[in-house]
Order: C-alpha cells, then sequence, then structure tokens
C-alpha cells in the first residue's frame, strides 16, 4: 500500500507519529521532534484494530480522517517533505518502518482510552528494545492525568472543586502555544507516491457534511444565551476538529478565556471526564457508581428501535434523533433530553444509548460521552440525581417555545399520523422513581 524502499535509509531520523493532532502547528510532539537534531519523517497509521471494530462501512469520521490526511499530505508535500501513510495493526507497522528507516527518536501525543494506551505501552516496549528513544507529550488537554489532584492527591470526582483549581493552574502557568513554523525547513525531504485508498481499506465516501474549522468569535461570545436553544446556531461545532486534533485546544482555551467563561466551562468538563477515565478506567463498562449496575433495565428493543429511529411520540426527542442520524450531530441540551428519555422513561441501559451515539456522533470522544451517559442516567460521577428526569414538554417550552427546532426536524409532529407518546410522562416518571428507589436499596 505504500511504495517499497529498495535500501534503509542511512540518514538518521526522528519520527513524529500523528494520531489526533491532525495539524502541523501547535503541535507538542511535532515541535519537539523538529527541535530533535535529526530530519523529522512524519508517520499516520490507518488502524486496522480501531477500523475493524466500526460495522458502518461509510462512517462519516474515516473520511473526515481521510480528507485530513490527504491536506496534511499535501501541506508536507509543500515542504519538500510527505506523509508517510500505513495501513494495518500498529505494532506490525513499526516493525517495517524500523526495517525501512535509521531511526533515532520517535515522537508523538499522549491518548487517554484504554485501547490506546495499551497499544502505545507496547509499541515504546518493542522500540525500547530496538535502541530507539521514546519522547511522549501531552497535547490535546491543558492538564492531563494526574496534573489535578486534591491535597491528599486523590483525584477529583466533583466538577466544581475540578473546574476550580483548573481555572486557578490555568491562570498560574498559561498556555503557551508552540510555533513550530519556524523549524519547518527539518522535516526529511522526501516524496512518497501512494497511499492508501478508502475503498482499499473497505469504506466508502458519506454524504454527510463536516463543520468548518473555524472559531466563530460571535458565536463563543454569545455562547452562554444561546447555547441551550437548539434552533439556532449557537454553539462552535468544533467537536470533531477537537477529537481529531485539527484545532488547538490551546488556541480554543485562549479565545474562550477572552470571550466566554461559559464556553471554557465547557472544555474544562471535557478534560475532567479526560481525567475520570484516567483515573477510572472501569467507567468504559461498568457505572463510575457500582450501586447503579444492579438497576433492573427493560431494554424494549422495540421502544429502543422506535428511540433511535425518532418515532417516540415526544417530538423534541425524535427531532434530535433524527438530527443526529441524518448530520452526525446533536445539539447538547438535546443530548441531555434524549439520553434522559431512554434511561428515564424508557428505562433502558445507558450503555445501548451511549454505544448508539459512539457510532453516529462525528464529534464521539469515549471519556464525554461516556461521562454524559452516565450523568443523563445518575450512576456518573457528579451526576444529575437519580430522581431528576427531564420532563420532554417542559424542556421543548424552554428552549423551542416556537417549535422551530422541531419543526426542522419532525415536520409531520402535529399531523393525525404522527405516533402517540410510546409511553406517559407521568407514568414513566413514576415507574422510573420506583425502580431506582428499590434497585439501589437492595445494592446497599
Amino acid at each position: 500500500m505504500h511504495c517499497m524502499r529498495s535500501a534503509k535509509n542511512k540518514q538518521s531520523i526522528s519520527i513524529h507519529w500523528f494520531r489526533r493532532d491532525l495539524r502541523l502547528d501547535d503541535n507538542t510532539a511535532l515541535f519537539h521532534a523538529l527541535n530533535s537534531g535529526s530530519p523529522v519523517v512524519c508517520v499516520f497509521i490507518f488502524d486496522t484494530q480501531i477500523l475493524n471494530q466500526l460495522e458502518n462501512k461509510s462512517d462519516a469520521r474515516v473520511l473526515f480522517i481521510y480528507e485530513q490526511i490527504l491536506r496534511l499530505k499535501n501541506e508536507l508535500q509543500n515542504l519538500g517533505s510527505d506523509l508517510d501513510v500505513r495501513y494495518g495493526n500498529p505494532f506490525n507497522v513499526w516493525k517495517d518502518l524500523i526495517e525501512e528507516y535509521t531511526i533515532s527518536n520517535f515522537f508523538f501525543n499522549h491518548d487517554y482510552e484504554p485501547y490506546a494506551r495499551k497499544r502505545d505501552a507496547e509499541i515504546i516496549e518493542f522500540l525500547k528494545m530496538n535502541h530507539i528513544s521514546c519522547s511522549t507529550f501531552k497535547d490535546q488537554v491543558i492538564f492531563e492525568k494526574d496534573e489535578i489532584v486534591k491535597s491528599d492527591l486523590s483525584p477529583y470526582t466533583i466538577y466544581t472543586p475540578y473546574s476550580r483549581r483548573w481555572k486557578d493552574l490555568l491562570l498560574q502557568k498559561g498556555i503557551p502555544l508552540l510555533d513550530c513554523k519556524t523549524h519547518f525547513n527539518n522535516f526529511y525531504q522526501q516524496r512518497i507516491k501512494t497511499l492508501p485508498k478508502l475503498e482499499e481499506m473497505g469504506f466508502m465516501k458519506s454524504n454527510i457534511t463536516f463543520p468548518v474549522n473555524n472559531i466563530n468569535e460571535k458565536i463563543i461570545s454569545n455562547y452562554s444565551n444561546d447555547r441551550d436553544i437548539p434552533g439556532i446556531h449557537g454553539t462552535s461545532r468544533l467537536g470533531i476538529h477537537l477529537r481529531f486534533g485539527t484545532v488547538s485546544i490551546r488556541d480554543l482555551i485562549s479565545k474562550a478565556q477572552s470571550l466566554s467563561e461559559s464556553w471554557l466551562n465547557e472544555l474544562c468538563w471535557r478534560e475532567f471526564y479526560m481525567m475520570i477515565l484516567w483515573h477510572f478506567p472501569h467507567v468504559v463498562d461498568q457505572s463510575f457508581k457500582a450501586a447503579y449496575d444492579y438497576i433492573p433495565w427493560r431494554n424494549n428493543e422495540s421502544e429502543f428501535k422506535r428511540w433511535c429511529k425518532g418515532t417516540t411520540g415526544y417530538p423534541i426527542v425524535d427531532a434530535g434523533m433524527r438530527e443526529l442520524n441524518e448530520t452526525g450531530f446533536m445539539h447538547n441540551r438535546v443530548r441531555m433530553i434524549t439520553a434522559s428519555f431512554l434511561t428515564k422513561h424508557l428505562l433502558i441501559d445507558w450503555r445501548w444509548g451511549e454505544a448508539y451515539f459512539a457510532e453516529k456522533l462525528l464529534d464521539f470522544e469515549l471519556s464525554s460521552n461516556n461521562g454524559g451517559w452516565q450523568w443523563a442516567a445518575g450512576c456518573g460521577c457528579d451526576a444529575a440525581p437519580y430522581f431528576r428526569i427531564f420532563n420532554p414538554y417542559l424542556q421543548t417550552q424552554r428552549f423551542d417555545p416556537d417549535f422551530k427546532y422541531i419543526r426542522k426536524w419532525v415536520p409531520e409532529f402535529e399531523d393525525f399520523g404522527y405516533p402517540p407518546p410510546i409511553v406517559e410522562h407521568k407514568f414513566a416518571r413514576e415507574r422510573c422513581l420506583t425502580v431506582y428507589k428499590q434497585s439501589l436499596v437492595v445494592s446497599r
């Protein structure tokens, strides 16, 4: 899938491995690679361990990554270098790379998800055995792992004190941007002709339109007023760019500091959930609060399908699910409403909903998706209490009173053919309270 080299490159080089940092500027590991004293070869691996898990072969996120790889490749070619793109199991790819290049140093940015941690540890061990120096860096967050802990060194599990400490440290330390551009002459001068085609990896193009990588200062300035109204474009839509690192978190935080405390809080929530995932990896498939693993979920498959399709008979819920299915995006307020509805009105396991969002959301990030779902179900750290059950009608009155959002996605909601509610709100609320209360008492 890549061009073959007749002999190993004799010149000693450094490698920067692109993963969730698909940009050339203000990239921590790349900055240090370019300052390492050796010419830098940039590598990207389409990881079959991840791709093979994706059931939808027109998954828009794969196309998004592919388009960003083409952009990076073009940018590097304009600098006389290139991006070496591989397809396979990363461990096997690294075996090939050390045969093809004389590598002195290896650089990459941290990832905090369980699979990535295991993969990276194995590759670091392999490279060290081959006497290759490994340097890894923090890049996709401002503070990571145990940089923000309580005085007894235990991790925070409540957002508010975490956010206070996070903001204090932010002011103390500042967030200097790294100017990689001044070192662009240190890229290894080479041209690699080919890269794997999307179709060769078993994927097809998607019709979904991606949000532009643009920090709209007007939207961010008005964020606190507009953020909860799904019928207007009141949020940044930068989630997918944050997820894959086509935008720098340091750039976003510096903008947030000058434009919107409310938006800064959302970026802080993202780091809070990443910290939770790091310290409590069991949250991937278990409740943060163990007692909630005893809830006897109803898990009615036909009701779950109606929720997925957006035919529950609750217009605000159906609008959110249809927006998600069609665009790969769902407004954050509506994410909370739809998640609360699935877990509390229908008593369907939060893991079912989390997995559906993971499959559909362009900006899917394990830590935030998991944290959001556990928050809605009441089983997460600092979660909404179990007796807080969103009333979809009141949520509509507050946040979509003119039905602007609902009319866009559920135009038939006032017609005779629109389905009646899948469950009556008052009955569902009382059923949920009873089930949660009984199971939480039993689990003590």
